[in-house]
């Protein structure tokens, strides 16, 4: 069962949902690139059913996927090459001589069909490889070069028209197989359809999931990297020409099965059609970004356009001069959208919500339990000069210390003195929460990757870096972006916090600005694999500590300077309630201590200042568009203070730094044996801090594992 947190933020329900986040998250969308091309069809779908209600009769259709068929073809030839950088005018010059090829083959020499098609196709794919030879061998510029052979493939088109269409013309000849090919269907369609739409589902998968398609989408997006990367260039673009001019001359048999004769003008301004319906689908002219699907979408609006515009009378001419405004519209848009993208997107990513804290409470009070003292002031020091950043500490059974570091290594200093420090693991990542299961192994929660798990020698396994994605979310949140703490339960379940699903570790301070409830708590269960959500829409969770009696855990909410208790077990099982509310600061980790209670450490403090801008929306909007980060209003993280709290929720009293010359920031700490121990996301130490000895407190509280039950960060569970 999954908890709903969001009632917690003490926000309207309004507040949820935004559509400037929303748009956001549509914009790095892959699919939202054919958004354009998509509006275009449906908008020229409902003009003509308007205006020439005809095109959509069954006649009509058969027409219509006809000429869908060879400009799909011719389509899909230009995306080959396009893709890999280079362009290919020349492919309606081409789909000309393979058709008079193929005619000539049928009628005059009276071949088997299947000869014919061996015949015209391989000839196609010779004009390719003219195309492919000259480019790669000569390193001529495509766009010339195409234009020279269009020209030149357009006078062997005209010369085999002159010197055959004569005899061809009145020749008959009856073929089943060609018979078939002209005028058969299949559900209805013309079996020409049928061969382009198994051209494009072959084409795409081609494309997306083959090492080949890869190599040419590398090549056309950077052909300086697919160099470095090994990849031969000169092949891989010879390749895209020979498989264009193939593509070319199977429409181009269609073709010539449909009207079974020759033409001059056959196929002219073919290549216009053909690249105006690769533009409109999303073909980028710049290389490295398209596909089959967007090809043939592109077909679509301009199959569309020609058969609509034929039943209102207008001339071929026209229909030229529409595509090449519509060529001219989308050739701009693709520039312009290629390069403002994602700085539109990121104008729009973060959208700060309101959120209205409790009244702030007076920490120099005289009397308050929050006065700032120096009892951590003299810690010992522990790494210094070696550690960067150990946001969280542990003692292992054998009083081993172990902390994270910001340069993704996790630190061994040997106990007692701690004087001798080395690199345990090297995971990776931004190391956070940490905590020791029954069979000594060091979980870490890794910002940017996920938990994982690293044995007694040293070896890192991922335990978990997903969970299922929510269905109604645009953005894909099945990644565990954010996981910064965790702790084990008595029945060996890990409880983590994903402090959020928008933003990583280096990008924490844009989820600290929005205030939204973008985190939630996991659970992962070692004994089924499976990682499951059990509080959703929860802000910034960052501290989870599992209770004493292992019936609940307490979660720390890092923006709205609260604790929540969520039972997972008991007469409660699954409710979460307040455990400590409005707190001076914003807390970041929460450990038992030895005598029941609870250690909870404050990552920074509240102000008067930024708690209007945290109420305030609109400001925080305005200021991260107009000031660079390190001129925002923030909390004030110039903190150094540990609290203890008690099953109740009182707090007990509060350990200081108040000089900031040793511990500048403290995120965490852990008892044991007496002492407390203390970490810091920008600290360069780990401090440590004889603790007055308490009647009643047990000796250690770190970890002490036993057979058969689970610790972590605390006292055994039975």
């Amino acid at each position: 069962m999954t908890v709903d947190a969001y009632g917690l933020s003490g926000r309207s329900p309004v507040h949820r949902f935004s559509a400037q986040r929303m748009l956001a998250d549509l914009m790095e969308k892959r699919w939202m690139d054919a958004i354009a091309p998509v509006a275009l069809l449906v908008a020229v779908v409902i003009y003509f059913a308007l205006t020439v209600p005809e095109l959509y009769n069954a006649a009509n259709t058969v027409t219509t996927t006809q000429i869908l068929a060879e400009m799909g073809l011719l389509a899909l030839a230009m995306t080959v090459v396009v893709l890999g950088g280079g362009i290919d005018l020349s492919v309606g010059s081409i789909f000309a001589v393979s058709n008079a090829v193929a005619v000539i083959c049928f009628k005059l020499y009276e071949l088997p069909v299947l000869a014919v098609f061996v015949i015209a196709i391989g000839v196609g794919a010779l004009c390719g490889s003219i195309n492919g030879a000259i480019i790669s061998i000569f390193k001529t510029r495509p766009f010339i070069t195409t234009l020279v052979t269009l020209l030149t493939f357009r006078t062997v088109a005209i010369y085999l028209d002159q010197e055959y269409s004569p005899r061809v013309s009145v020749l008959f000849r009856e073929d089943v197989v060609w018979t078939f090919l002209a005028r058969g269907s299949i559900a209805g369609l013309p079996v020409g359809f049928w061969v382009m739409l198994l051209m494009v589902v072959l084409f795409q998968f081609v494309i997306t999931r083959t090492r080949f398609g890869w190599q040419v989408t590398a090549l056309g997006a950077s052909r300086t990297s697919a160099r470095r990367a090994g990849m031969r260039l000169n092949r891989l673009s010879f390749t895209t020409y020979v498989i264009s001019g193939s593509l070319a001359g199977l429409s181009g048999v269609l073709v010539a099965a449909r009207l079974g004769q020759t033409s001059q003008t056959t196929g002219q301004g073919y290549e216009l059609i053909a690249l105006t319906a690769i533009i409109i689908g999303g073909v980028s002219l710049g290389g490295g970004k398209g596909t089959a699907a967007r090809a043939l979408l592109g077909a679509l609006v301009t199959s569309g356009l020609y058969q609509g515009m034929l039943l209102m009378g207008y001339d071929n001419n026209l229909y030229q001069v529409v595509l090449a405004v519509v060529l001219l519209a989308f050739a701009t848009l693709d520039i312009k959208y290629a390069k403002n993208r994602d700085k539109a997107i990121q104008k729009i990513f973060v959208v700060p919500g309101e959120v209205r804290l409790p009244a702030l409470a007076n920490i120099y009070e005289p009397g308050s339990v929050w006065n700032p003292n120096r009892r951590l002031t003299d810690a010992q020091p522990i790494g210094l000069g070696q550690l960067d950043g150990p946001e969280d500490v542990i003692v292992d059974r054998n009083g081993h210390l172990y902390c994270g570091d910001r340069r993704g290594y996790i630190w061994r200093f040997e106990g007692p003195d701690y004087t001798e420090g080395k690199i345990f693991c090297r995971v990776g990542g931004l190391p956070l929460g940490l905590a020791i299961d029954k069979d000594d192994n060091l979980v870490v929660c890794v910002g940017g990757m996920g938990l994982y798990a690293i044995d007694p020698q040293g070896q890192a396994t991922a335990l978990t870096t997903r969970t299922k994605r929510s269905w109604h979310r645009i953005r894909d949140d099945s990644a565990v972006r954010l996981a910064d703490d965790l702790d084990i339960a008595p029945d060996g379940k890990i409880y983590f916090s994903d402090a959020s699903t928008r933003f990583d570790g280096v990008e924490h301070m844009y989820e600290t600005m929005e205030a939204r409830p973008n985190g939630r708590v996991l659970c992962y269960d070692p004994e089924t694999g499976e990682t499951t959500t059990v509080v959703k829409n929860y802000a910034f969770p960052n501290g989870i500590c599992v209770s004493h009696d292992g019936q609940s855990v307490l979660i720390n909410s890092s923006v709205l300077a609260r604790i929540d208790r969520l039972w997972i077990d008991g007469p409660k099982k699954g409710q979460l309630e307040p455990f400590l509310e409005d707190l001076p600061g914003y807390p970041d980790n929460t450990n038992r201590a030895s005598d029941g209670t609870y250690w909870v450490a404050f990552a920074s403090m509240r102000t008067p200042t930024f708690d209007l801008a945290v109420e305030d929306a609109g400001f925080r909007r305005r200021m991260l568009k107009e000031l660079p980060l390190d001129e925002w209003i923030i909390h004030n993280m110039n903190t150094s203070c540990v609290f203890k709290v008690t099953e109740e929720g009182e707090v007990l009293e509060s350990l200081w730094d108040e000089t900031l010359e040793h511990h500048s920031l403290i995120t965490s700490m852990r008892e044991h044996d007496g002492h407390l121990f203390l970490g810091g996301l920008t600290n360069n130490r780990v401090g440590r801090v004889a603790l007055p000895k308490r009647e009643g407190a047990t000796s250690s509280t770190s970890t002490r594992a036993t057979a058969g039950l689970t610790t972590s960060g605390g006292v055994s569970h039975a």
